[in-house]
């Protein structure tokens, strides 16, 4: 595959990001529109989901990448494929989760993925990192009973506190108090590998939603 060259990281709190999502008519967008979702914050280049579509039929699947030349080239793979469970949009999380997820016919939401977020490492830059009490919040406003959300970076500062922003709303509970030792998805990221094989650690938190958020 031709991959587009972009910049490595966005500012999301620049005020072209701030106007929220455009939702789309989600009846045109997936086949079987009433399939459990998985949903996946800064999917990248996409090529997570893209396999995943491919492995779980029966499931739905969303993109949301900041970074519009890659939601583009990422759609056009999902074309390609003709993955009609399969979708990106371009847009900044943490202004658009609520109406992303309000305009999704209830109780679809399944599953959510946040893997190797821009870690932003200055302090002065840290409110930039896409898991904000917000963006919990409204996660665990529309994750129903036993809804997953699955987190994981190779930055331990970064993994502790996306676990403890999770930890601190009541909606979920962590599985484990320990890293998981393994990826419970079927796929993983080219981040993920690419740690992996360098023989570096991924830090990785799988919580449940105890009770409808």
């Amino acid at each position: 595959m031709v991959r587009v060259r972009v910049r490595q990281h966005v500012n999301p709190l620049s005020q072209k990001y701030q106007a929220p999502v455009i939702v789309p008519d989600w009846s045109k967008i997936y086949k079987n529109l009433h399939q459990p979702l998985h949903l996946d914050i800064g999917c990248g280049r996409g090529l997570f989901l893209w396999e995943l579509a491919q492995l779980e039929s029966n499931w739905n699947f969303l993109g949301l990448e900041i970074r519009e030349p890659l939601v583009n080239e990422a759609n056009t793979w999902r074309d390609q494929q003709e993955l009609t469970n399969l979708h990106y949009l371009f847009c900044n999380a943490n202004t658009s989760i609520q109406p992303i997820l309000e305009s999704l016919p209830p109780g679809l939401l399944k599953r959510v993925s946040i893997q190797f977020p821009d870690p932003w490492f200055k302090k002065r830059h840290q409110k930039r990192r896409v898991v904000q009490p917000q963006l919990v919040e409204n996660l665990a406003r529309y994750l129903g009973e036993g809804g997953e959300v699955f987190v994981q970076s190779d930055v331990k500062e970064v993994a502790i506190e996306m676990c403890d922003r999770f930890s601190e709303n009541g909606a979920f509970h962590r599985t484990q108090n320990d890293w998981l030792a393994e990826n419970p998805l079927p796929v993983p990221t080219e981040r993920e590998q690419s740690t992996l094989e360098k023989g570096e650690p991924v830090y990785r938190a799988l919580f449940l939603t105890s009770a409808a958020g």
